[in-house]
């Protein structure tokens, strides 16, 4: 087998060198949609503003609340001392309670979420309700208190 720049054959286990074209051509395929396009934007990074609006919304309302880290997981990890979990469900969010030098810590799951929310509008709401009931639980509030429309289906 002769390696595409005519130097001689190729020994078997010798690796292809890069294709500079696809077989056809026509050139190498570039990105779908330029980056300043939404559809450039992943899953994660979308999953990710819609935390970020619903933070920025509550934030307005309870100022201390900047003194709160938000974060995104894929998952929640599971250890052996998870009795909370029960095994029948997989929980949408978290807090790590303040500790002598850190901030409290909201922490939303974002493929448990994304597998209970059918399109864009519906996954914004789980979201915020999500954030609203972990937001409550640091400040030791009801949800519907945090946020009085709370759990309606119109946000």
């Amino acid at each position: 087998m002769e390696s595409p720049d005519n130097q001689g054959p190729r020994a078997p286990g010798e690796p292809r060198p890069p294709r500079r074209r696809d077989r056809h051509g026509r050139g190498m395929r570039g990105p779908v949609a330029p980056p300043q396009v939404p559809l450039a934007a992943s899953r994660a990074e979308v999953f990710a503003d819609l935390v970020q609006d619903s933070v920025e919304r509550l934030e307005r309302r309870w100022p201390q609340l900047s003194e709160v880290d938000f974060l995104v997981l894929e998952v929640p990890r599971l250890t052996r001392e998870d009795e909370a979990w029960g095994g029948d469900s997989v929980p949408l969010g978290g807090v790590i309670p303040a500790r002598e030098g850190h901030p409290a810590r909201v922490i939303v799951y974002r493929r448990p979420v994304e597998i209970r929310s059918k399109g864009r509008d519906e996954r914004a709401a789980l979201v915020h309700d999500v954030v609203v009931e972990q937001v409550a639980e640091v400040l030791g509030l009801t949800p519907e208190t945090v946020d009085p429309r709370y759990g309606d289906a119109e946000d």
